[in-house]
């Protein structure tokens, strides 16, 4: 079993703190420098991943990690998990983005994905299929 990180970069230690407690494989998606290598990596490893996880945090900048879940949600909503966790190295969502994302999480939800708001609980998830 094999799951892909993604999700928020810009810092999150998120990715950090997960992977110790991981009980199968995963695929890091971070790298120094984000070139045409890096890009067709990232897409073999969605691939071939039975898990694709997206950890959106209040450091998130972009939308495109958005987009991705939702994309995943309804094309391979039996492998694709969506956490959003509520603080990120100090730093929390407003009320309108928190209300925004709620929504989200009903969309990815009714899609047949999975969604937790804590790192623990989707570690608990994920080990669970590692035998």
């Amino acid at each position: 079993m094999k799951v892909f990180l993604g999700g928020t970069c810009n810092g999150s230690e998120w990715r950090e703190k997960f992977i110790p407690h991981l009980k199968i494989d995963y695929f890091n998606p971070v790298v120094p420098t984000w070139n045409e290598k890096a890009r067709l990596k990232e897409l073999e490893e969605i691939n071939s991943s039975d898990f694709l996880l997206f950890v959106i945090t209040p450091l998130l900048t972009g939308v495109y990690s958005i987009a991705e879940v939702v994309d995943a949600s309804n094309k391979k909503p039996e492998k694709t998990i969506l956490c959003v966790l509520d603080e990120d190295n100090g730093k929390k969502w407003t009320e309108s983005q928190r209300k925004s994302l709620s929504a989200v999480e009903k969309l990815v939800d009714s899609n047949g994905a999975f969604v937790f708001n804590s790192l623990e609980e989707t570690i608990s998830f994920l080990n669970q299929h590692s035998q």
